[in-house]
């Protein structure tokens, strides 16, 4: 009852393999709650962690624990009166320092804690040491004296043995009344316990019932996720209609509007085929002024080709005039140079005479 949680983190859970020593087992599946619990009635602290419904650290903290961190994210623990070594795998390193710190703390706390009782256990067995070395030795003396005042000397030591006589009844009384609390207590636990149990088989009935509903809104949500894929083949076929049925439409507008484009080439040409009679006088006429122009034009390629013969006899007759010409030339070339002679000997005869 007076049990309160100090501190709590979440860690997967190891417990080390009882027949090597030296493997982890797995205690939970995932990450759980880790708490420390202090219990003010007992002056104690407790690390405990519960899997559903199942129980898997139990440990209680004594000063001579020590944990260690074997990596940056995992840390270890023995505990001798439960006969396993834990051990705690967590997410950060960050959260594994907090649980060592917390960890060193409440082992401190432990042995303050020890210590405390310890003075305690010391003191009342102080206490209950001397009144059993009075107690001998005033019976001893009132046997040995027997007088009056010998026993009226020894009265304040028995009025001690008497109040401490008092204390003692007054502490067995206490501790029968606890015992009576501890039963009630006790009694109150069962009960709830067998509260526990039957609202356990009463839960595990409604687990196997809700496992058949279960199992029926599986069987149906199958049945519906079918149907549903039936369906949206369904639609996937009407959306492709759809596309096709507006590919359809904007085919059937583009033909109206070629159809109407032809209609308007139609009504241009029944419009020229009522001036075809006026056209095709006209293009007689044409026809006949091309027809002379064809025979003007016969008759100028005659004198064209009567021109072109002409005109290579020309050529021809100007290609012999130019031999000629060069003939006459290189000639009338030799005679100056016989006549620069000449009268280059002429001159020399002049000047010779």
């Amino acid at each position: 009852m007076g049990e309160q949680p100090i501190f709590t983190t979440r860690a997967h859970v190891f417990q080390i393999d009882p027949s090597t020593k030296k493997n982890w087992m797995p205690a939970s599946k995932q990450a759980v709650t880790v708490s420390y619990f202090y219990d003010s009635t007992r002056n104690s602290y407790r690390i405990i962690s519960v899997d559903g419904a199942k129980v898997i650290i139990n440990s209680t903290i004594t000063p001579n624990m020590t944990f260690t961190k074997t990596s940056q994210k995992f840390g270890q623990w023995a505990d001798s009166r439960a006969n396993t070594v834990f051990g705690l795998g967590f997410s950060s390193e960050q959260q594994l320092t907090k649980f060592a710190e917390k960890f060193q703390e409440v082992k401190e706390a432990a042995k303050l804690a020890r210590d405390k009782s310890q003075e305690k256990i010391e003191t009342s067995s102080n206490h209950s040491q001397e009144s059993g070395c009075e107690t001998p030795s005033s019976t001893q003396a009132s046997s040995v004296n027997g007088t009056d005042d010998e026993k009226a000397s020894h009265g304040p030591a028995e009025a001690h043995l008497k109040s401490e006589n008092e204390k003692l009844k007054l502490a067995l009384t206490q501790s029968a009344s606890n015992v009576k609390k501890w039963e009630i207590e006790l009694q109150t636990l069962r009960e709830s316990n067998a509260r526990l149990t039957a609202a356990l088989q009463e839960s595990a009935a409604s687990v196997d019932q809700w496992k058949k509903q279960f199992s029926i809104c599986r069987d149906e949500n199958d049945r519906l996720r079918n149907k549903i894929e039936e369906l949206e083949e369904q639609c996937n076929e009407i959306n492709k209609e759809k596309e096709r049925n507006a590919q359809l439409s904007k085919r059937l507008e583009a033909l109206e509007s070629e159809i109407q484009e032809k209609e308007r080439e139609l009504k241009d040409l029944r419009k020229q085929g009522e001036i075809i009679p006026q056209l095709m006088s006209e293009c007689d006429f044409v026809t006949e002024k091309l027809e002379a122009s064809e025979r003007e034009n016969q008759n100028l390629e005659d004198k064209v080709r009567s021109l072109r013969t002409d005109i290579e006899e020309s050529k021809h007759r100007q290609r012999h005039l130019k031999m000629e010409l060069k003939n006459f030339l290189e000639v009338l070339d030799g005679k100056i140079d016989d006549l620069h002679d000449f009268r280059r000997g002429l001159s020399k005869l002049g000047t010779e005479n």
